[in-house]
């Protein structure tokens, strides 16, 4: 794999780390700015708004320049978003400084999607997807719980401060081994716009919204779950977050590692697996071994998907992948509000605090429906293709100098 992917999951890693490490902090953000846990909560909805919107926004303004450059600019926003929350001397500022890092999060990894392809031979295209993102799973594991101690105990400032030298370290990383290759030849942001008109984008974009959305489900209240049903003490729900973590770098890997030869076969398996732990996981968090194991699982099978689904958006977005591929990050982040805002409606209608899981097993579910559908109009128009090839007046038999003769 070339260096150049080492880069981009340095990247990766500091934009996963800023993204879930507010979520242990805002006890002690919501004590220095004097605010309720809840208004503090904003600093984890503005983020993922500040993704769903930057992501067509930042790459239809990126269409002008080359992908490395955007890439750097990029990075210099997550800087400057970092900072901005170290330094914040109200919370209205730190909400600014969080969501000015977030318009830079879907447009990086989606531009960085297609570069990490581009650098790789097309039978390994999806593996080079899964190196980048590589960063952010293991963000999960070593990032946020470091991140988080250190916020605790210096001070959730600092974090902060650190969150955006790890920005500059990759910023330095793409300047120096990412390839400033030029940008496409006659590639607009209309033609880039005209890939939405594809239903396997599309579709796939639903899929990620669904797929991912049920991973979220569960996740977003994994804290009340695992104390007040599982019986798990407070301190130790950092670790199975580490768990839960090291799923999502596993199922990635495994993701990346056979979307490239069996992209649909893996989808099929890894939203049916992850349907099946989910609604497994209303019965499994009374348990804290069991507990424990699904949330390793559904780590790992809500990652697998997120290779082969970016693949499917790049290999149908013909020629103009790039804001297609980012509004699929964005996709991600819609998935998770749209996830927590259901499994919030189920808690508060007293269906108990497992009931996020059986919600996020229904969207895993529709998710693979979803993909048998995919798959079905794919097959339809291949054979509705080979009908009209071989339906061709050359093709049935007349010869083709007669053919051209004729006309």
């Amino acid at each position: 794999m070339p260096l150049a992917l080492l880069a981009l999951a340095v990247g990766a890693f500091g934009i996963g780390t800023t993204e879930f490490v507010i979520m242990g902090l805002l006890p002690e953000v919501a004590t220095d700015y004097g605010v309720s846990i809840p208004t503090a909560g904003l600093l984890v909805t503005g983020y993922a708004l500040g993704v769903v919107l930057g992501a067509p926004l930042m790459t239809a303004l990126g269409t002008r320049v080359t992908r490395k450059r955007m890439l750097m600019l990029l990075m210099g926003l997550f800087i400057a978003g970092n900072l901005l929350s170290a330094l914040a001397p109200d919370f209205g500022m730190m909400l600014t400084g969080r969501v000015v890092a977030s318009l830079a999060h879907g447009a990086f990894f989606g531009i960085g999607s297609v570069v990490a392809a581009d650098l790789v031979a097309p039978h390994k295209r999806a593996g080079a997807i899964a190196m980048m993102f590589t960063g952010l799973t293991v963000a999960n594991v070593v990032g946020v719980p470091l991140g988080t101690s250190i916020g605790q105990s210096a001070g959730w400032r600092v974090t902060f401060s650190i969150v955006a030298a790890l920005g500059v370290l990759g910023l330095a990383g793409v300047a120096k081994l990412v390839p400033d290759t030029p940008r496409p030849e006659g590639v607009r942001l209309r033609d880039e716009v005209a890939a939405f008109k594809n239903v396997q984008v599309l579709l796939a974009m639903a899929m990620t919204v669904l797929g991912f959305g049920g991973v979220f489900a569960a996740i977003t209240y994994i804290t009340p779950m695992m104390t007040e049903v599982a019986g798990f003490a407070d301190s130790s729900v950092t670790w199975l977050l580490v768990l839960f973590g090291a799923g999502m770098v596993a199922g990635n890997l495994i993701g990346g590692r056979y979307a490239d030869k069996h992209l649909m076969p893996l989808l099929y398996v890894t939203l049916s697996a992850l349907a099946i732990v989910l609604g497994l996981f209303t019965v499994t968090a009374h348990n804290k071994v069991l507990a424990a194991i699904s949330i390793a699982l559904i780590g790992a099978l809500g990652f697998a998907t997120v290779p082969p689904l970016q693949k499917r958006v790049l290999d149908h977005a013909h020629g103009a992948p790039t804001l297609a591929s980012a509004v699929n990050i964005g996709a991600f982040n819609l998935g998770n509000a749209l996830s927590a805002w259901l499994g919030g409606i189920v808690i508060a209608g007293g269906m108990g605090l497992t009931a996020p899981n059986w919600v996020g097993a229904l969207l895993a579910a529709a998710a693979l429906v979803l993909a048998v559908l995919s798959a079905t109009l794919e097959r339809r128009e291949t054979k509705a293709a080979s009908r009209v090839v071989t339906g061709s007046p050359t093709a049935a038999g007349t010869p083709a100098h007669a053919t051209a003769a004729h006309h």
